[in-house]
């Protein structure tokens, strides 16, 4: 079932591999279960499962371990597949993590990762002195936590702005981006003037300010739709074989479909400054923040 989702948590903490269809999958408890082993090429090794995405449970969760569940050296460089995993692959302006993977006293730089399907692959940095990872394998692997929590403080940084923005000049959003620390919205805005900007500044880190927890649930999608302005871009870029939408909550400010990591509370992201505005047509104007 395809499922736009998003979690947060509040705890870190490192948890064991439990059996294939016994975890948290994308809707609740999944059956288990092998996809038919690949034919595709010489090059892939392993089975098909479906993947627990811990990251939707516990955004929160900085270390984990997993079995290798398929390898791929097709590409030029080693690439897994994990039957667990809390690397978040990327996604709706959010940069996948990085991170490492350790096994047998060898360790493996995490630096990409790809959906191909249901599944994703994770690109491992070639150390030199590491051997390539077997199917089957147990790893450990540990999230680049500063890079990922800055992730997270900046993606609810990114909906502060869009929920004031909605909120105070009906504004709808028509793109945006992210790295750790900064990104940009484009607004459907006919004028923006630096007196608007230093207003939505203040605004924000009032909301901010304000410790307003952060809430998700996941909704069938006609249930969801039929919840007024959630869908914030300008087009609606769901899919129609969505069936079941993933929601983010700032309590009291904002409510849309989401589908990265956020931190828990508003005030987890300490402040933003907009470091710079421009137009970028007769209706579109782009704000670019930074974590203060």
């Amino acid at each position: 079932m395809p499922v736009a989702w998003l979690g947060t948590g509040v705890v870190s903490r490192t948890v064991k591999p439990v059996p294939n269809g016994d975890g948290l999958f994308l809707c609740g408890k999944q059956p288990g279960g092998t996809a038919q082993a690949r034919q595709r090429t010489g090059h892939i090794e392993g089975n098909g499962t479906m993947t627990e995405l811990i990251y939707y449970a516990d955004a929160y969760l900085q270390e984990f371990d997993a079995v290798v569940t398929a390898t791929d050296t097709s590409t030029g460089s080693q690439r897994v597949t994990l039957q667990r995993t809390a690397f978040y692959p990327g996604g709706g302006g959010q940069p996948a993590d990085e991170g490492w993977l350790t096994a047998a006293g060898q360790s493996w730089r995490v630096t990409g990762a790809k959906k191909e399907g249901a599944e994703t692959w994770y690109t491992l940095a070639d150390s030199g002195d590491a051997s390539a990872i077997p199917a089957g394998a147990t790893v450990h692997g540990k999230l680049d936590w500063d890079r990922r929590y800055k992730l997270m403080r900046t993606h609810t940084a990114m909906h502060i702005l869009c929920g004031v923005v909605w909120r105070d000049y009906g504004a709808q959003v028509t793109g945006g981006n992210m790295d750790p620390g900064q990104g940009r919205m484009d607004f459907e805005f006919a004028n923006l003037s630096r007196e608007m900007i230093g207003e939505i500044e203040a605004r924000c880190n009032a909301e901010i300010a304000a410790a307003r927890d952060i809430r998700t649930q996941s909704l069938p999608r006609d249930v969801a739709f039929q919840i007024p302005d959630l869908i914030r871009t300008k087009i609606n870029l769901l899919p129609a074989g969505i069936t079941e939408i993933r929601t983010v909550e700032i309590v009291g400010l904002d409510l849309q479909a989401d589908g990265g990591t956020h931190v828990a509370n508003t005030r987890e992201v300490g402040a933003i400054k907009v470091v710079e505005y421009k137009s970028k047509g007769a209706i579109n104007k782009r704000i670019y923040i930074e974590l203060a």
